[in-house]
């Protein structure tokens, strides 16, 4: 009797450590500088790495860093809380062993209110500085400081841009050629309200501040609120506040997306005229309700596969109430049902069937071994669940950690792609029979496989959950955005429950003793039909290149290609049973020089954004000239809804099987761009192939983690969009477009 190939197991296994590394995509795709410098100059910005050192640099003697960045007229950056939209600048400093770079002192920003929304940001001239720590004992001529600054640059359309500076700062010399901007961004930032006493408490739906004791500055004037932790309040609606003598009363409304739920808060209060705001500090009294889930789908009528709405979760509780335990788990249970019914549909997506090939594979070998078919269902069971829930818990702790990621984040970065890539490449080469691993594998490694088959099994299950994660199944999408807005403990439940249903068939079958009944005897066949299941593999293999391409550009693409070639000649040479130990010995070390030099030569192109513009690739959404689709923004959004016109918003990314074949039949059909012409709906693409945080944000407020998602607003509709379903019909969107 055949068996699956050692390959497969060592390759899952590969794969299932690739899930639990943090992957470092931050700042791909995003223009930058070319060489270092301590200056960055783009179309919308200049910005400059800038020193104070009015005393030299040594211990206890003042020493400040920062970023200076000069903006176009009308563009602008965002502050620590950009408010409805945006991002903050970010700066990673590089240092010498002891110094320590401290966080940023913000200045007092200013309100940029964008169609509906109100952000929090800064325009014309802006210092942002850092404090600096001298080791002790510190000696040298020269101090080398390395930024790469990341920023968010927006006017009618954002752009994210980012640069690498560097500069040298004499030691012994007084450095104060901005010693002025350094003095006058320190007069403007927030000072502490001295003496002052803030408490605050939640009411209905909105946040009840009183200050006693403010500065004389402020009393008796209209202050505007800036609150310093996000997710919380509605920033564009105006509180309403009175002065009682020095003590100022506040209603602040909370946002109906609140996200969080923080026991003490900062603030920034400033009225017309004042250089530097004044910052309070207050504890949240009485605790805070139940954070609002995102329930779009079920107060928009999200439709399913059959075109009938499906509620996200339970009706949230009514204004200033707490949820009841039992709202709570009707809701939880909800989730639960939604994610092993996305689970078990998660097979029917295309991203899966390799995995589909492997497991026919599996019981065509073992359909007359009662046992092991039982056992063998329970172990990729397991897999698949422990799976989902490593994946899960990765994924909540890089979000804890204020990273913006949704499901399928791994798939965002070019060498796990390529990693994947060359995976299957193996797994098709090994049951296409171009080599065997027993003669390239020492053999205890085969024992230990012989030994533990259930590991095999398991690992199955890893392999699956790396290739699904980029698929997302109907009732998956609303399951998804439920389950990152619970504590951790319920989400991965939620998680696990996804991962039983995708299992679920694969264990019904192996527990259902018809099952091998309906399989032919073991044979000459297997042979063909091991080799046939490598074609698949190939299959995917061309659909994880495309992505690649998408990412890194036709030369990254091509890059791949080759190592591909080279560890296809490796293999062969090391692996092809027959050859002698000379030609075998020659052979193998000329193919593993070829395979180094391949990988040598397409690691940077991995590593490195290729531009967009040179590479004709869509990285951040953009349109192709003459498309009917324009990159998505929210600016976008609000704008064409300000003039009347309904939008369409696909969120779609390259790696996204199910985003791409909806792209191909329903989106390219001719009735359904008939339709949305005819109404004038301004057609926007959100292409979350790279790392993209304005997007991950939005799909968040949506209540969903992954794509595709496809949104229809209205004017009229308050900012909330109708979600229609992740499998796209012409029929659901011609019918969507009817009513309005």
């Amino acid at each position: 009797m055949l068996r699956l190939p050692l390959l497969i197991a060592l390759a899952r296994l590969l794969t299932a450590a690739a899930i639990t590394v943090p992957l470092a995509v931050a700042a791909q795709g995003m223009p930058g500088a070319g060489s270092a410098g301590p200056v960055v100059t783009t179309d919308q910005v200049r910005a400059e790495l800038v020193a104070h050192a009015p005393q030299g640099i040594g211990e206890g003697q003042p020493l400040s860093l920062g970023l200076f960045i000069t903006h176009q007229p009308h563009w602008h950056t965002y502050w620590k809380n950009p408010g409805d939209s945006g991002l903050p600048t970010r700066l990673t400093w590089t240092l010498p062993p002891g110094f320590v770079a401290g966080d940023i002192q913000w200045p007092t920003p200013k309100q940029l209110p964008v169609g509906p929304l109100l952000n929090y940001g800064f325009e014309g001239e802006l210092l942002l500085p850092v404090q600096v720590a001298v080791p002790p004992g510190f000696k040298g001529d020269t101090l080398e400081v390395k930024l790469e600054a990341m920023w968010l640059v927006c006017k009618d359309v954002c752009i994210p841009e980012s640069g690498e500076f560097q500069l040298r700062v004499p030691v012994r010399a007084a450095t104060a050629l901005h010693g002025a901007r350094f003095d006058a961004t320190l007069a403007a930032q927030p000072r502490p309200a001295d003496g002052a006493v803030t408490t605050a408490k939640v009411e209905g739906d909105a946040l009840v501040i009183e200050a006693n004791g403010l500065p004389a500055s402020l009393r008796g004037k209209e202050v505007a609120f800036f609150a310093e932790q996000a997710g919380v309040i509605e920033h564009a609606a105006k509180p309403q506040q009175r002065w009682d003598g020095d003590k100022l009363v506040m209603r602040v409304p909370l946002s109906a997306q609140r996200s969080e739920s923080p026991a003490a808060m900062q603030a920034v209060l400033t009225v017309p005229g004042l250089a530097a705001g004044v910052q309070i500090a207050f504890d949240v009294a009485g605790g805070w309700p139940a954070a609002a889930v995102a329930t779009a789908a079920a107060e928009t009528g999200a439709a399913t596969p059959g075109g009938t709405a499906s509620p996200a979760t339970a009706p949230p509780p009514p204004a200033g109430q707490a949820a009841t335990p039992a709202a709570l788990a009707e809701s939880l249970g909800t989730a639960l049902v939604f994610a092993f019914l996305g689970g078990m549909l998660l097979n029917l997506m295309p991203c899966v069937f390799p995995i589909l090939s492997l497991k026919v594979l599996g019981f065509a070998q073992h359909g007359a071994d009662r046992r092991t078919l039982v056992s063998g269902g329970l172990a990729y069971t397991a897999g698949v669940v422990i799976s989902f829930v490593a994946l899960a818990a990765l994924l909540l702790a890089l979000r804890a950690g204020g990273e913006q990621l949704g499901w399928g984040f791994q798939l965002q970065s070019a060498p796990f792609v390529a990693a994947l890539a060359l995976l299957f490449t193996l797994i098709g080469l090994n049951l296409s029979g171009v080599f065997e691993f027993g003669g390239v594998l020492p053999g205890n490694l085969a024992a230990m496989r012989a030994r533990h088959p259930l590991v095999d099994h398991g690992l199955t299950g890893v392999l699956a959950v790396a290739v699904a994660s980029p698929c997302t199944a109907p009732f998956m999408g609303v399951a998804l955005g439920v389950a990152l807005t619970q504590p951790a403990p319920l989400a991965l439940a939620i998680f696990a429950a996804l991962g039983l249903g995708m299992a679920a068939p694969y264990l019904a079958a192996s527990l259902w003793p018809g099952a091998a009944r309906l399989l032919p005897r073991p044979g000459v066949w297997m042979v063909r039909f091991k080799a046939l299941m490598a074609f698949p593999m190939f299959a995917t293999v061309v659909w994880l290149i495309w992505v690649l391409g998408q990412q890194v550009g036709i030369d990254g693409a091509a890059a791949m290609l080759g190592v591909l070639v080279a560890v296809a000649f490796a293999a062969w040479a090391l692996g092809t049973p027959g050859f002698g130990r000379i030609a075998r010995t020659a052979f193998g070390a000329l193919s593993l020089a070829v395979l180094g030099a391949s990988v040598a030569w397409a690691w940077p192109s991995l590593r490195e954004p290729v531009a967009a513009a040179a590479s004709g690739q869509r990285l951040t959404g953009q349109a192709a000239p003459g498309s009917a689709w324009q990159a998505w923004s929210r600016e976008a959004v609000n704008s064409a809804l300000a003039e009347g016109r309904p939008v369409f918003v696909d969120f779609t990314a390259a790696w996204c099987v199910t985003c791409q074949f909806n792209k191909r039949t329903t989106l390219a059909d001719a009735s359904v761009i008939a339709d949305l012409q005819a109404k004038r709906v301004v057609m926007l693409r959100a292409d979350w192939t790279r790392r993209d945080e304005a997007i991950t944000a939005e799909l968040a407020r949506l209540g969903r983690n992954g794509v595709p998602v496809y949104a229809l607003y209205t004017p009229g509709g308050n900012g909330e969009p109708q979600l229609l379903s992740e499998i796209l019909s012409v029929a659901e969107v011609r019918t969507a477009m009817a009513r309005w």
